[in-house]
């Protein structure tokens, strides 16, 4: 295993004159919940998807589970990629879009189900699994992105709000599945507006503002660096003080969500 599940130097993004990421360097040690956090267009999901392979950087170097980022499908073999809505196929039911998954990621069919079947299970989806998707809540879509993101379990997972559109059952699952992850040293990146969940679980959190990291450490010396904030929440918008930035109205009750 490397010592280093995502290491970036200078990694930029720009489209035209704007600049969504810029020279961004960070490392990642394995096995870490890496909290990415930042206001509405600061340029997170830009900087996963560079890391995913799905957008290429203007310029600047990054590897990922020790692959350069310039290998996609070295790259694409060790990851899992939650993006905030996830894609799911409407026709298809939630176990046949999971096997589906499998298929894709070449898991032999015995051990795709054996894991669809479990993941299932964990996420209280069993009763439901062989509905079609386009009956499917909010929510529901959400698990079965979960579960295919995590199905092949790649040494390197991207969460992009995770729990946004899940109960409190489900989104509880989300962070003790998170946690399993880590015991079995896979690396979340976690990107989400509920700070109270970021500052439970991860074990570095990183700030991006205006497309640069403003703020890095743990949850503690982030507080510390903000005038000893009481909590992530507060530390967030002491350091990117933009609080018009942040979501308004839905993103604004997942952001004060609590953990239950």
């Amino acid at each position: 295993m490397v010592e280093f599940a995502i290491q970036t130097e200078n990694l930029t993004k720009r489209y035209g004159d704007e600049t969504a990421v810029d020279s961004l360097s960070l490392t990642v040690p394995s096995g870490a919940v890496y909290g990415l956090l930042g206001p509405n267009g600061a340029g997170k999901t830009t900087t996963l998807r560079m890391l995913t392979t799905l957008t290429e950087p203007t310029s600047g170097e990054a590897t990922v589970a020790g692959v350069p980022i310039t290998n996609c499908v070295g790259v694409t073999e060790r990851i899992g990629y939650l993006p905030a809505e996830p894609p799911v196929f409407e026709a298809l039911t939630g176990r046949e879009q999971l096997r589906y998954a499998g298929r894709l990621q070449e898991l032999p069919t015995d051990v795709a189900t054996e894991r669809i079947d479990s993941l299932l299970e964990q996420f209280d989806l069993e009763a439901d699994a062989d509905r079609r998707i386009s009956d499917y809540s909010t929510g529901m879509r959400k698990k079965v992105g979960i579960i295919g993101t995590i199905l092949h379990e790649p040494d390197v997972v991207f969460l992009d709000e995770p729990t946004s559109g899940l109960d409190p059952r489900a989104a509880r699952t989300v962070r003790e599945m998170i946690k399993q992850l880590t015991e079995r040293d896979t690396t979340v990146v976690l990107c989400s507006h509920v700070l109270p969940v970021v500052e439970e679980i991860a074990d570095v959190v990183g700030v991006i503002h205006d497309g640069e990291l403003v703020a890095e450490g743990t949850p503690t010396e982030i507080r510390s660096s903000a005038n000893s904030a009481p909590d992530l929440e507060t530390a967030f918008l002491d350091i990117t003080t933009d609080e018009d930035e942040i979501d308004s109205d839905a993103d604004t009750l997942d952001y004060h969500e609590k953990p239950s």
